[in-house]
């Protein structure tokens, strides 16, 4: 877990900095075609052809989709807003995971991580700050890509089980380039430096990378373990926005993050309580 969180901030920098030159729609379509070509060097030779053999086409590809959605709202967000802003924001995703369960996995949320998610919601806010002066309208790009991904995490729930890893984390790069290939080549721009060739070669390596290790992650370790590592991501947004942007959160960011990290931990380890509990 500490990889992926160290991948995904050197990620988004790439991304904030090709967005500011080239079309959105490209740095998706490179950031998935090496993703793609990725899983198929690290999964094809062990498993071949099963690698594509799955038991629900029809979820993997609406996990596709809701992944390819939360990526294409956060990229465009990051050529607005500072790294640890986008960060900070996106930590809202368990709290809206925690809220959907309820109704689309027959989970039960009790009084007191409903009242967590109340008050996660609330650090967001300060964050935003909507009506503001520093409100920009991007924040809400990134509210709904966490919204996005949080329905992807749903999904990805209900196919635990059903699927390999392998088959599950390639469909998830496969539907990625099919789509994204086909928007992507009508907004290509030849990179002029060899230094941006790194950077849209970058985002496929750290993005596919980068949950490959959440998967692993969780595979070898309980939830509650490795999960509060997520929020290693804010220090690795926080040093990379200094030096590369000469960004720095202000005092309410640095609020409204400390209540979404606060918030999102407790989450996470009162579900870990109810099920060693043996509950709802």
């Amino acid at each position: 877990m500490c990889l992926a969180v160290g991948l995904f901030p050197f990620l988004n920098a790439a991304v904030k900095v090709l967005g500011g030159d080239y079309a959105i729609q490209q740095v998706v379509w490179a950031r998935y075609l090496g993703h793609f070509g990725l899983m198929l060097l690290i999964f094809l030779p062990f498993h071949g052809w099963r690698l594509f053999r799955t038991e629900n086409l029809m979820a993997q590809l609406v996990r596709s989709l809701l992944l390819l959605g939360s990526t294409s709202c956060y990229f465009m967000a990051l050529t607005y807003l500072p790294l640890t802003t986008a960060a900070s924001i996106s930590f809202t995703s368990p709290f809206i995971v925690t809220a959907l369960s309820v109704p689309f996995l027959g989970e039960r949320v009790g009084p007191r991580r409903w009242a967590a998610i109340m008050v996660g919601f609330t650090g967001a806010l300060i964050i935003i700050r909507p009506g503001g002066s520093s409100f920009h309208g991007a924040e809400l790009l990134v509210v709904a890509s966490a919204t996005f991904y949080s329905f992807y995490q749903i999904m990805t729930r209900r196919l635990a089980g059903q699927d390999n890893p392998a088959t599950t984390i390639t469909y998830t790069a496969v539907f990625g380039v099919i789509l994204t290939s086909m928007v992507g080549p009508f907004y290509w721009v030849a990179p002029v430096a060899q230094f941006d060739w790194l950077l849209f070669a970058a985002t496929g390596l750290f993005g596919g990378l980068g949950h490959l290790f959440v998967v692993k992650a969780f595979q070898f370790a309980e939830v509650s373990v490795v999960s509060p590592f997520v929020y290693l991501q804010l220090v690795g947004a926080v040093i990379l926005g200094f030096i590369i942007f000469g960004e720095f959160p202000d005092t309410w960011t640095w609020v409204g993050s400390a209540i979404i990290v606060a918030c999102g931990a407790y989450i996470t380890y009162r579900e870990t309580v109810l099920e060693k509990a043996g509950k709802s």
